[in-house]
């Protein structure tokens, strides 16, 4: 059997996208955290935080802003509502209705406008007493913008990463609330020394092949590139190469430079919420990966995007819960409730 097995891997084609992989036991791997330096990270986080957003927060994923009916939101400590118009045009605005504070969240969609269930009251467009705010949708995200909350000069739209286009492309939205602040969210998506302690069932043979150092990092020199393996099943998993970027302060891009899926990336946006009854400060982690491969198998995957996404979900799902307890535990030895 081990001869039977030996042969198969020797003979196993390079080029395949998966591929088996020898590991060591999970206590027995190779520590990482000599090169996992506080100081490091901190500085990442700090650099990231210079940028410029333009008062722009993700608020929710695109499919889930409907036109038959309003969605509730909320971003920084304000009640926000969302809907649809006719047209397709993204609408978000106050989330009270501006007569009594009735929630618009359970309004009805009339012609494009929201009827207030209470007294009748219609919304839409400039109305004594609610104004619809700035918003963006990129066809992934539903950005909108909150200058008194963001305190910068306000831009025209959000940055929005660089994705793959076109009909190649399968994307899904997890959605997750933690407590704890934005900048605890993008300290541990720039922290890839933990994947394979943290995660071993999905990550395995994680390498950090370079990290920014110091405080004076140029734009293209600040990035984290990890050489890692997707776990599929047993001992196979696909070998990557990927990049960690932050193109402004809420966001950590990871998109893979080389292997399989090239082009491929996952955007994970921290949105901040307001505090919660304890007083505490949430934070939404809503997690977009749009997924990419030139292989012609690809294109029948693409063409199922309906069921794949559940399973994206699930898997970026699984990965937020963990993190956010590292997130939290984060928030919560700086804040001294430990």
């Amino acid at each position: 059997m081990v001869d039977l097995r030996r042969q198969v891997l020797e003979r196993w084609p390079a080029n395949w996208p998966v591929q088996p992989f020898r590991e060591p036991a999970w206590a027995r791997q190779e520590p990482t955290y000599r090169e996992c330096a506080p100081a490091l990270i901190d500085a990442a986080v700090k650099r990231a935080d210079a940028r410029v957003a333009g008062n722009w927060f993700v608020v929710a994923a695109s499919r889930e802003i409907r036109a038959d009916k309003p969605l509730g939101l909320r971003a920084g400590g304000r009640e926000l509502v969302a809907w649809r118009g006719p047209d397709g045009a993204l609408t978000i605005g106050p989330g009270a209705c501006p007569h009594l504070g009735a929630p618009l969240a359970e309004a009805r969609v009339h012609c494009g406008e929201l009827v207030c269930r209470w007294h009748g009251l219609r919304v839409g467009s400039d109305r004594p007493g609610w104004t619809p705010l700035p918003s963006y949708d990129d066809g992934v995200l539903a950005w909108v913008r909150l200058d008194r909350f963001g305190g910068e000069a306000p831009t025209d739209r959000p940055v929005v990463p660089e994705r793959p286009q076109g009909d190649l492309a399968v994307d899904a939205v997890a959605t997750l609330t933690g407590i704890c602040e934005p900048m605890d969210v993008v300290a541990n998506r720039l922290d890839p020394w933990h994947g394979a302690w943290f995660h071993p069932y999905s990550f395995t043979r994680l390498r950090v092949v370079s990290a920014p150092q110091g405080n004076e990092v140029s734009d293209a020199d600040d990035k984290f590139v990890v050489e890692v393996t997707f776990r599929l099943a047993g001992k196979l998993g696909v070998p990557v190469i990927a990049e960690f970027t932050c193109p402004e302060p809420r966001t950590v891009l990871m998109t893979i430079v080389e292997g399989e899926g090239t082009g491929s990336v996952v955007e994970t946006h921290a949105t901040p919420l307001g505090t919660g009854p304890d007083g505490r400060p949430r934070t939404a982690v809503i997690e977009a990966t749009i997924a990419t491969s030139d292989r012609p198998g690809f294109a029948k995957a693409a063409r199922i995007a309906p069921a794949l996404r559940p399973l994206m979900r699930r898997a970026s799902a699984r990965l937020w819960r963990d993190d956010l307890a590292y997130a939290e535990r984060r928030y919560a030895l700086r804040a001294g409730h430990v």
